[in-house]
């Protein structure tokens, strides 16, 4: 079963907005980083809370720029072109310093060292830029309605994700990130090394009943 529903809460550190779901018990808890898509915010991925299960700690935080049609994004839009690795970097880094400065005296207690990324569109191709640059870190990812970034291939040598389990959901009918960018980024991280579970299914922009249900099974 998924996670039971559980009180989430607001909470700032430094210039970031995070909404958390804290587990009962004192912890360090293992944690997910829920990272929104593009326009999203810090609530945006609370539709997938309830398939997480309740001994993580589940941290959202608010992407880094304001989105020119409101809500917000994780890189600086300026084109309509598929954004690059570089692209995520800046955003990749903050997230590395808000981890590594962590304020354990007065927000709840992490265990990093247990870190899983889930992220939706534009918040995938993030999650596959974090960990493609840093799968020391990582210890599990899944990748919904997402991309690989561009020029993921010129930033790993051999095998990084070797081993990693890899959780990536795509609808055939989605509009926004063709089916095709999911197939890629499939073989791709196949061909990096990671053990990939693939729920494809006749849906557009989000997830399918049965993929959110792989979700579910893949984070437990």
């Amino acid at each position: 079963m998924g996670g039971k529903e559980l009180d989430t809460r607001a909470i700032t550190i430094d210039d970031w907005f995070l909404r958390i779901r804290e587990p009962d018990d004192g912890g360090p808890h293992p944690v997910v980083l829920l990272l929104h898509g593009w326009t999203g915010d810090e609530n945006s991925m609370w539709v997938f809370a309830s398939r997480l299960p309740a001994h993580y700690l589940l941290i959202a935080p608010r992407g880094l720029h304001e989105s020119p049609i409101g809500g917000y994004s994780w890189y600086p839009i300026r084109d309509k072109s598929w954004p690059t690795m570089d692209d995520f970097r800046p955003a990749v880094s903050a997230l590395i310093d808000l981890i590594d400065n962590w304020p354990v005296a007065t927000a709840p207690a992490a265990d990093f060292n247990n870190l899983r990324l889930a992220g939706f569109s534009q918040g995938a191709a993030l999650a596959y830029a974090f960990t493609l640059l840093h799968p020391q870190r990582v210890r599990a990812v899944a990748g919904l309605a997402g991309f690989l970034p561009e020029g993921a291939s010129l930033s790993v040598h051999g095998n990084p994700l070797q081993g990693m389990p890899v959780f990536v959901s795509h609808g055939t009918r989605d509009k926004l990130v063709p089916i095709g960018r999911a197939r890629e980024a499939v073989q791709f991280l196949q061909e990096v090394g990671a053990e990939v579970t693939y729920c494809e299914s006749d849906a557009g922009h989000k997830l399918s009943t049965d993929c959110f249900r792989g979700m579910e099974v893949f984070f437990r």
